[in-house]
């Protein structure tokens, strides 16, 4: 069966919006619909103009809401998640939601669906984030679908909340101290994860898959907060601090108003390398060569860069 029409959860997201537009390019003016729920449409602005996607304001935790949604889908792309909360935040997002999800689309035959969850998630896992993700990933495997689960490094891209933190910090701050600096990650760029998803959706054969999707290099947390700095024209020293400092810091940090830079979850997940496994299929069995930190995140860091201009290079970025 061809997947014309989709629903996005997390679609209004920082890789739900890279999702869409991706999507969009997919149909080529050839109809179907792309559904996007969120709970205020204020939330949807950046791709409200965006042909065929249809924004809908609703309660993706509301049973009753989500097999409305469902009505007329073929498939399903599920992107939300949370960095920060409590056990109880991450226990309704990563696993009550996925559970929801499961039966609704039970309930409405909908079988196809693609679930974006992250590397290193275990049920023996040492933070909320991760665990709650291996239980989500349960609760889907456990329903029956025709599912396809992709596990992103950490990704990087021009909204990311991640080296663009680290490049404005850099920016204000004498020096960074830094818990987990020797932390390792993959990071990924944003686009060749929504290629990725669309691939999915458009061969049957991934179907049972889970996917690693990680960049090509491994860095150290230290590492990417120094090229996070030098790409952006203020690299400032590093200084690793013990983890019982870090937690301290981040408990004050999420004491502060606002999402919090870092929590003492965060931390516990950096325990976990956040690099592929190499046990499973990467980014490659898609056909999908994964683009360097160092060709992209200059694009989008430099001090010069203005959103017209970083909006042209990755167009031609993307048609590489």
């Amino acid at each position: 069966m061809a997947i014309r029409n989709i629903l996005v959860l997390g679609g209004t997201g920082f890789v739900g919006r890279s999702t869409c537009e991706r999507l969009v390019e997919r149909s080529g003016g050839a109809g179907g619909r792309i559904v996007v729920p969120t709970r205020r449409l204020r939330h949807g602005t950046a791709i409200r103009s965006l042909p065929t996607v249809e924004l809908v304001e609703a309660d993706v935790h509301d049973e009753a809401h989500l097999a409305r949604l469902l009505a007329g889908i073929d498939a399903v792309v599920h992107l939300v998640a949370i960095l920060h909360g409590s056990a109880a935040d991450f226990e309704r997002v990563h696993v009550e939601l996925p559970r929801k999800l499961a039966r609704a689309c039970t309930a409405t035959g909908v079988r196809r669906l693609v679930h974006v969850s992250a590397l290193g998630v275990d049920a023996a896992a040492p933070s909320n984030y991760l665990r709650s993700k291996a239980a989500g990933e349960a609760a889907l495997q456990a329903a029956g679908l025709d599912l396809t689960i992709l596990r992103p490094s950490v990704i990087f891209g021009a909204e990311d909340r991640f080296l663009n933190v680290f490049a404005q910090l850099q920016s204000l701050a004498p020096f960074v101290p830094l818990a987990g600096a020797g932390s390792t990650f993959q990071p990924v760029w944003v686009e060749d994860v929504t290629r990725a998803i669309v691939t999915c959706l458009d061969r049957p054969e991934t179907i049972g898959q889970v996917i690693e999707c990680a960049g090509p290099t491994v860095y150290t947390l230290a590492d990417l907060v120094r090229v996070a700095g030098r790409f952006a024209g203020h690299e400032r020293a590093v200084v690793p601090i013990p983890e019982s400092l870090g937690r301290l810091q981040a408990l004050l940090m999420e004491a502060a108003p606002g999402e919090p830079l870092m929590s003492r979850d965060n931390i516990d997940s950096m325990r976990v390398p956040n690099v592929a496994s190499g046990r499973l299929p990467g980014l490659d069995s898609l056909g999908i060569r994964a683009a360097a930190l160092e060709a992209i995140a200059p694009g989008y860091l430099g001090p010069c860069t203005g959103r017209a201009r970083y909006e042209r290079w990755r167009a031609r970025a993307r048609r590489a």
